[in-house]
Order: C-alpha cells, then sequence, then structure tokens
C-alpha cells in the first residue's frame, strides 16, 4: 500500500517525456506553457513538502495520505482529459500538492510502523529503490501508452492505484501523529516555499539555459527567505521544522549526504539521456528502454547494504562504500567514446547502485535519530534536501559539461552550434552533406568530452563524500528515541 503511491508520484516526474508531442498536436500550448506543463509539477512538490511533513505530523499521517490520494485520482483525471493548456497547467499543479502529502507521509508510516530496526531498514531499502526506480520507469511507460493509446492515458494509470489506496488503505495502515503538535506555523509555509521555489527554479534554468543574472537572482532571494525561514524556525514557539532534529550527532550528517547523493544521481541523468539520443542516435523510446537496464542491480543494492549493516559492518564504512562505488561508476563515464553504449550502461548501473546503497542507509539513519511523532518533519526535510541535490546536480554538473562542449567545438562553427548538441545537430541537418556530417561528428565528440568533464568533477565531489561519511557516521550510533528501555535485572537494578 506504501510503496503504490509511491511508485506513481516519483514516475510523475518523468511520465510526460513522450507525450509531449502528442499534447502538443492537440492542445497546441505556446513555448511558455509547455515549460509549465513540464515543471509545475515538480516545483508545487518541492515547495510544499515541508510544510505537508509537519501538517501529517499534526493531522495524522494516513489521513494526509488519503486525503493527498483523492486529490492525485482527481488531478489525474482532470489532466488526461484536460482541453487546454491552462487547465493541464493547473490539474499537473494539483498533482504536485497531492505528491507532496504522499511522499513524506508514506516515509513517516514506514517509520511508525516498523519499530524493530532491522525491518525498518529493510523497508527504507525497499523504498528507496522504489522511488529510483519510478522515475526510470515513468518515461517507459509514458512511451508504450501514447503509442497505442492517447496522451491523457499517461494520467488515468494512476486512478486504479489510487482507488485501491484509498479503499484498503484505511484497513492495512495505521493512523499515527505527534499527540502533542502545538499550533500550526503559518507563517513558516510561506516562507518555506518562497525559500525553495526560487532556489529550484533558478538552477533548474541555469541547467537548461546556462548561467544567467535572472537566475543568480532568483537563487540568492531563494537563499534570503532560507535564512528568514530558519530564523522563524528558531524562534516560534511550534516550529513546522523543529531544531531539536539537529542536536544529534545523526541528522545533520545524513540529510546533507542524501543531498549529495542525489546531486550525482540526476547531474548523471542530465548527460546519459542526451547521450543515448543525440550521440547514439537512439529513438526517445529506445533510449528510455536502454535506460531501464542500469534500474536492475538497485533492486540488489539497498538490501546488500542493510544486510552488511545488520551483519556488524559500520554503517560509515558501508555508505563510504556507496559513495566509492557510486565513483568508479562515474569514472566509467568518463572513459567513454561516441560510441560506448555498454560502457555507459556499465558506468549508469554501478552508480546508481552505490547511490542507492548511501540513500538507503542515510534515510535510516535519518528517521531512526528523531522521534517518531516527528517522522513527517523529518521525511519531509529529507526529500526537500534531494530536490536542492536534484537541481543543484543538473546545474553544476550540466555548467561543466556546457563550458567544455563551448571550448571543444570548432571556432568556425555557426554560433547556435556552439551552445548545445540539440542545436549542432539541427543546423548540421541544413548543411550539405560532407559540412553536416563533420559538424555533427565534431558536436557529438565535443559533447563526450563535456560529459567526460561532468564526470570527473562528480568523481571528485564523491569521494570527498566518501571521505567525509567516514570522518563522521564512524563513532554514530542511532538509537531510536522512542525505543523501549533495555531491561534491568532485579539485581543490578538494586546496585
Amino acid at each position: 500500500m506504501l510503496m503504490l503511491p509511491l511508485l506513481l508520484v516519483s514516475m510523475d516526474v518523468s511520465v510526460l517525456y513522450f507525450a509531449i508531442p502528442a499534447i502538443n498536436a492537440d492542445l497546441r500550448p505556446s513555448g511558455t506553457q509547455q515549460l509549465w506543463i513540464f515543471d509545475i509539477y515538480a516545483f508545487v512538490l518541492a515547495g510544499l513538502l515541508m510544510t505537508m511533513g509537519s501538517l501529517g505530523d499534526r493531522v495524522g499521517r494516513r489521513r494526509l495520505l488519503l486525503t493527498g490520494a483523492a486529490a492525485f485520482g482527481a488531478a489525474s483525471l482532470a489532466a488526461a482529459y484536460a482541453n487546454s493548456a491552462e487547465t493541464l497547467i493547473a490539474a499537473r499543479a494539483v498533482l504536485g500538492i497531492g505528491g507532496a502529502t504522499l511522499m513524506p507521509s508514506t516515509m513517516a508510516i514506514v517509520r511508525t510502523m516498523f519499530t524493530d530496526p532491522g525491518q525498518r531498514a529493510k523497508a527504507i531499502g525497499i523504498w528507496s529503490g522504489v522511488m529510483t526506480g519510478g522515475i526510470a520507469l515513468g518515461s517507459v511507460l509514458s512511451g508504450v501508452l501514447v503509442q497505442y493509446f492517447c496522451w491523457g492515458s499517461v494520467f488515468l494509470v494512476n486512478l486504479p492505484a489510487m482507488a485501491l489506496l484509498l479503499v484498503l488503505g484505511p484497513i492495512l495502515l495505521p493512523e499515527s501523529k505527534n499527540p502533542a503538535p502545538g499550533r500550526f506555523d503559518l507563517v513558516g509555509v510561506p516562507l518555506s516555499m518562497a525559500a525553495v521555489l526560487p532556489v529550484v527554479y533558478g538552477l533548474k534554468e541555469i541547467a537548461a539555459e546556462g548561467v544567467h543574472p535572472l537566475y543568480a537572482v532568483s537563487i540568492g532571494v531563494g537563499l534570503l527567505f532560507a535564512a528568514l525561514f530558519v530564523q522563524r524556525q528558531r524562534t516560534a514557539a511550534s516550529p513546522m521544522i523543529s531544531p531539536a532534529l539537529f542536536r544529534g550527532r545523526a541528522f545533520a550528517p545524513a540529510v546533507l549526504l542524501n543531498l549529495v547523493s542525489s546531486f550525482a544521481m540526476m547531474g548523471s541523468a542530465f548527460f546519459t539521456t542526451q547521450y543515448l539520443q543525440s550521440v547514439l542516435g537512439k529513438s526517445a523510446l529506445e533510449a528510455a528502454l536502454w535506460a531501464l537496464l542500469p534500474s536492475v542491480p538497485i533492486g540488489l543494492a539497498a538490501p546488500l547494504a542493510t544486510q552488511l549493516v545488520q551483519k556488524g559492518v559500520n554503517r560509515a564504512y558501508v555508505v563510504t562504500a556507496g559513495f566509492t562505488i557510486g565513483a568508479a561508476g562515474y569514472g566509467l563515464l568518463a572513459l567513454t567514446g561516441t560510441d560506448s553504449l555498454w560502457l555507459l550502461l556499465a558506468g549508469c548501473a554501478v552508480l546508481a547502485s552505490g547511490i542507492v546503497m548511501v540513500l538507503s542507509q542515510m534515510t535510516d539513519l535519518a528517521l531512526s535519530a528523531v522521534p517518531v511523532e516527528r517522522a513527517g518533519s523529518a521525511a519531509s526535510l529529507l526529500e526537500t534536501g534531494q530536490e536542492f541535490g536534484g537541481a543543484l546536480g543538473m546545474a553544476v554538473l550540466g555548467s561543466v559539461g556546457t563550458a567544455v562542449y563551448r571550448h571543444e567545438m570548432p571556432a568556425g562553427a555557426p554560433a547556435p552550434a556552439r551552445e548545445t548538441l540539440g542545436a549542432a545537430l539541427a543546423v548540421a541537418d541544413r548543411l550539405p552533406a560532407e559540412a553536416g556530417t563533420a559538424l555533427a561528428t565534431a558536436a557529438r565528440h565535443a559533447f563526450t568530452t563535456g560529459m567526460h568533464g561532468a564526470a570527473l568533477a562528480a568523481t571528485a565531489v564523491l569521494l570527498l563524500a566518501a571521505a567525509a561519511a567516514g570522518a563522521t557516521l564512524r563513532k554514530v550510533h542511532v538509537r531510536a528515541p522512542d525505543a523501549e528501555p533495555e531491561p534491568v535485572e532485579p539485581a543490578r537494578a538494586a546496585v
């Protein structure tokens, strides 16, 4: 019941990849409207995660989960039969609201359902694998559905799952909430959104369009509101995110290392999807199907990490190994040529396996380090960090790759071709055969070299994260704050 909504929410991040041509033909959105159709879901999701996590702690995680499922289902129906771009944008915004209720609720309920640390670690490992695999599955499902049905089918597929959750959720899932939550922090809601949205927007636009003063200002405004939000949480009587979460030795390192993991995962996706389509010449659906192969070992990586920790291996060593494996995956990407399909897939598989090991362990560490009544707030903070990390990965590594690409392109190439690989291939198609082939070959080589530069930068980041994990986590031994005290023998108690 918990993995089903999580799978659908993560799939909705990428489910429009192949549906957009059919949507364009049917609804005829403007360029700006098309961008909002894509981005509004992720923006609303990121902006409301902390609000919904705190709200779930107050009103009940199961109640919020079921409310979100109803909203998600209704918005899916509205999106499937939208007759205008404006209606589809509005429906995608409501889908983001629903997704923001579902993600922290599922993680918080896992924290409350599984009181045994071993069972909880396994459940969180499964949670991490489903979330990561859902993003890859969304694009493939989109391609298959659009090929055989109308574009609205990519939204209708959500309805049976949400209906099942609404019927069986009240029976199978326990209710839990903070018994003494205090007043809801209404001032913190707009401050949190004003902190998250401008930063995510600026980072995403830098990744897509390059560095621009407007995007830098957007990030600066978000950071200013982030400082105001932190000050509000430190002084409010009932804060949305309690500063007490950070007083232990485990929670803050877990959030930061989790952010670095998302940085690495999303940063690689920026290049590999373009490589499959624009360098190797695969169709969009072929590229999505090939991209599924690296997802196979993900299902083994998280359980392996959990087993190692449960058999007594220090968590710091497991996390360090995960980051090191991820760095090795990026090292393989740095060795690719312009016709290296299997090397690319191997690099992605190694990278994803290492990162999922880290994600599962950091999620388990963070949730185990907080009281159960604050599970929703802790889960939402973890997921907000993942959103920041993903946007940062695409922006930073994308900028490195773009800079190298522009440096490697021939000086005499047309100006548009020096900007992006897609533009270069479009220009090459309009040139005479020999000149077009030469330009396309040079652009593919430059892009691959840019990917090498980004991969080496990411390798350095992950090796630094591995060293940081080894230094900060080695002496962290978490015992759940809500765990029952160990029994004491009467004689020893008397002494």
